[in-house]
């Protein structure tokens, strides 16, 4: 693959990173880019190389990964972002608008358990905008399986428990 073309697609990670302003996932980046700009590899290439030269970080959370641009990443973008042909951003622009808010949705609501030595498992689940925490709740559970359904169950309940905690702590 052409160094051109693999340095294309780097910037536009770094790009689609910088406009969200918030962490997305490899299925998130790869939404974008395996549409129509590169293949699958391609993009795993890109993705190790930007990672590699600590351009972007990485962040394990319970089963998937979220990337963020690093300073670096931003310096790069800024002294190459203009590499990046004029239709190509005019089009991530218009994929970032429609799609915005459900990005920000899907990484806004993150819930991970581990092990501790005990035995038991600790479940921390949270709520973000943007990178302020709305809300973090930290549970302890006796078993690996309850671990994963309150996981599980975050995404659809955070907003039922934000509810609960604010108007019991807000009542007179």
């Amino acid at each position: 693959m052409p160094v051109e073309q693999i340095t294309t697609y780097k910037l536009m990670i770094l790009y689609l990173l910088k406009q969200v302003r918030f962490p997305l996932t490899r299925a998130q980046l790869s939404d974008f880019m395996l549409k129509e700009y590169c293949t699958y590899f391609a993009f795993q290439q890109a993705v190790q190389e930007l990672l590699s030269s600590h351009l972007m970080k990485e962040s394990p959370v319970r089963n998937y990964v979220r990337f963020e641009i690093t300073r670096e990443g931003e310096e790069a973008l800024e002294y190459f972002g203009s590499k990046i042909p004029e239709v190509i951003r005019k089009e991530m622009d218009e994929f970032l608008e429609q799609n915005k808010i459900r990005l920000r949705a899907e990484m806004g609501i993150v819930s991970s358990y581990q092990e501790n030595e005990n035995g038991e498992y600790q479940v921390s689940c949270e709520v973000r905008e943007g990178k302020s925490v709305l809300i973090k709740l930290d549970l302890a559970v006796p078993t690996r399986e309850q671990a994963e359904i309150v996981c599980e169950r975050w995404h659809d309940s955070n907003e039922a428990v934000y509810a609960a905690v604010m108007q019991e702590l807000l009542r007179d």
